[in-house]
């Protein structure tokens, strides 16, 4: 079976590493639109425009199922995605609304995606009982795709963003963007041990492996990046090198126009 994802730039990786860990014998095709990150501040018609293209491109890829490994493009334009494959489609909201059992929730997000206030009404709609206060974090993005992770700087914007959320005394935090979990060493710092960070990208993992498991695949021992794929709209070797921090592997790295829908080579 070929699953694809995408995500703006590296961010995705985190979901796709989880994926593989519980897929290891599937093979993956990877998109990131690097030509146009970050979409955190774009507005809504630009990002269902987007994700037409994107899904568009995916439905020549013969690819059996398909991961929306951005939490942007899931809260504005999940319906588009849908509408457009004619595979299944998992999203991070949705597969890890359902698994909060904290009263009291923050979620960590691009400004795009607090504005839809998806992840409030996905929680809610699973538990009423909880509170849920979302923040944006329009720097992060730029910041972790610059591999500036390490800096004052970015400490500095993470204690102003994870101040109103402690404020409310919050149980968990969700990291509601692909990109945060690349700094979770600097999240897991500055927060009290009591608040537990989720990352959706493992609720995603467990809904994937439910769907193989249905079609009866067959997992085992597979290699981390057996007959996978990496695919970007714009600068492909620095993507390769970004990847390789992540993926401790310089990966293969195809240059990509979504106008031109045939399949990869």
């Amino acid at each position: 079976m070929r699953i694809g994802l995408f995500d703006s730039g590296v961010g995705g990786l985190t979901v796709f590493k989880k994926v593989v860990e519980l897929c290891p014998n599937t093979s993956f095709i990877y998109l990131a639109d690097t030509a146009r990150l970050p979409y955190g501040e774009k507005t809504s018609n630009e990002i269902r425009q987007i994700a037409e293209e994107i899904s568009s491109w995916f439905r020549y890829q013969s690819i059996d199922g398909f991961l929306v490994a951005c939490n942007t493009t899931n809260a504005i334009a999940l319906d588009v995605i849908k509408n457009t494959l004619d595979v299944p489609v998992f999203d991070l909201i949705e597969s890890v609304s359902s698994t909060i059992k904290s009263s009291r929730v923050g979620v960590l997000a691009t400004s795009s995606t607090v504005k839809t206030k998806a992840y409030t009404n996905a929680i809610v709609n699973s538990n009423p009982a909880a509170f849920v206060i979302e923040q944006s974090c329009p720097e992060f993005v730029p910041m972790i795709e610059m591999d500036d992770i390490n800096s004052t700087m970015i400490t500095d914007i993470a204690i102003g963003y994870l101040k109103p959320l402690l404020k409310q005394k919050i149980e968990s935090l969700i990291l509601g963007c692909s990109h945060y979990p690349l700094i979770t060493p600097l999240l897991t710092e500055l927060l009290p041990s009591s608040v537990k960070l989720i990352d959706p990208a493992e609720a995603l993992s467990l809904q994937l492996k439910l769907f193989m498991d249905s079609r009866k695949s067959n997992f085992g021992k597979g290699k981390f990046l057996v007959d996978s794929k990496f695919c970007v709209t714009a600068d492909p070797k620095n993507f390769s090198i970004r990847a390789k921090h992540w993926l401790n592997v310089f990966p293969e790295v195809n240059l990509v126009s979504l106008q031109k829908k045939g399949c990869v080579s």
